[in-house]
C-alpha cells in the first residue's frame, strides 16, 4: 500500500483547510495564531494558500484587516498558488501570452501584499520566503533573489522551504551551475545541526544534477558514482540517521527524497531504509520527477526494486 500524502500528518493542516475552503476566516485565523511563528506555521500558511476558492474572500479580509499582517500573508501565500494555477506546469513554449501575464499579475500582487505584511511584522521569516518563491517566477535575477533568501534566514536559520528555493535558484536551469548547487546543498546540510530536515538538500541537489542528464544512462551512471553514494550516505548521517531528527514539519519529504536518491543510485539498503521509514506515505515530491500522474506507482516501483 502507499499513498500520496498531502501533509506532515499535523492535524491543523486538515483542520485549516477545511476552514479556509469553507470561508471561514474567523477560525483559519485562530489556527494561524496558536501557531507561533517561531515554532513554523509555514505547512498551515501555504495550505491555506494552496485551497482553491480562497481567492474569492481574501482580498475582503485584507480591505476589512487594513493592519492585519496575517490577512496579508495568506492572501500573498494564495496569490502565489493562484499564480501558478493559470501559469500550469507546462514548458513556456507551450504557455500562451495570456497566461503568462495572469502569471505575473498574480505575482506581482502577492508581492505587494508579502512586502506590507514583512513591514507590519519585521520578525516574520514567512513574507520573506514568499517572497522567493515570487522573485524566482518574476525573474528578479540572482543578487535580488539571494538577498531574498538571507532575510528569510536571518530569521530562521534552519527553514527547509527557504533552502529548497534557494537550491532552485542555484540550479543550472535557472541561472546557476551544478557545482554551485552542490556546494550550497552540502554546506547547508551538513554546516545544520544533526538532525534538521535540511539534509534533503544533498539528495535533491543530486535528483537535479540526473534530471539535468535526462535521466537514462548517463543520469544512472551519474547517480552510481561512487562520490555521489559517499555525499548520500554522509547526508544520510547526519540527518534521518541522527537521534535527534524529529518526524515533524518536512520530515517526510525528507526520506522520500533520500529513498529515490538512493533508489538511483542503487543503494538498496540506504533505499529500503527510507521506504521503511516512509510507512507507505508518499511525497509529490520528488516522484513527479518519475511519473508526474502517478507519484505513488513511481514509490512503488522503486520500493519493489530495493526488496520491500
Amino acid at each position: 500500500m502507499a499513498r500520496v500524502q498531502r501533509d506532515s500528518g499535523d492535524p491543523d493542516v486538515g483542520r485549516v483547510r477545511a476552514a479556509a475552503s469553507a470561508g471561514d476566516w474567523a477560525t483559519v485565523r485562530l489556527i494561524l495564531e496558536a501557531r507561533p511563528e517561531r515554532e513554523d506555521r509555514t505547512e498551515l500558511v501555504r495550505a491555506v494558500g494552496e485551497t482553491a476558492g480562497v481567492e474569492r474572500w481574501i482580498t475582503g479580509v485584507v480591505e476589512a484587516e487594513p493592519e492585519a499582517a496575517l490577512a496579508k500573508l495568506v492572501a500573498g501565500f494564495r496569490y502565489i498558488d493562484w499564480a501558478w494555477e493559470a501559469r500550469t506546469g507546462a514548458r513556456a513554449k507551450h504557455i500562451s501570452r495570456e497566461q503568462f501575464a495572469l502569471f505575473h499579475s498574480r505575482l506581482r500582487t502577492a508581492e505587494e501584499w508579502l512586502y506590507e505584511a514583512a513591514e507590519r511584522e519585521p520578525e516574520w521569516a514567512l513574507p520573506w520566503f514568499g517572497l522567493q518563491i515570487t522573485g524566482r517566477g518574476l525573474e528578479v535575477g540572482q543578487h535580488i533573489a539571494r538577498r531574498r533568501f538571507e532575510a528569510t534566514v536571518r530569521r530562521d536559520p534552519y527553514h527547509l522551504g527557504a533552502h529548497q528555493q534557494r537550491l532552485q535558484q542555484v540550479c543550472d536551469k535557472w541561472g546557476g551551475s551544478h557545482e554551485e548547487m552542490h556546494a550550497f546543498a552540502r554546506e547547508s546540510a551538513l554546516g545544520a545541526p544533526g538532525g534538521t530536515a535540511l539534509g534533503q538538500l544533498v539528495p535533491m541537489a543530486h535528483i537535479e544534477h540526473w534530471l539535468a542528464l535526462d535521466g537514462g544512462f548517463s543520469g544512472g551512471a551519474y547517480m552510481r558514482r561512487p562520490e555521489v553514494v559517499a555525499s548520500l550516505r554522509e547526508a544520510a548521517d547526519h540527518s534521518f540517521r541522527h537521534p535527534d531528527f524529529v518526524r515533524s514539519g518536512g520530515w517526510l519529504q525528507v526520506l522520500n527524497t533520500f529513498a529515490m536518491a538512493f533508489s538511483l543510485a542503487e543503494d538498496q539498503a540506504g533505499a529500503r531504509e527510507c521506504f521503511v521509514g516512509s510507512e507507505g506515505r508518499v511525497t509529490e515530491s520528488p516522484w513527479h520527477y518519475i511519473d508526474a500522474s502517478d507519484p505513488a506507482a513511481a514509490y512503488k516501483e522503486h520500493r519493489s526494486s530495493a526488496g520491500r
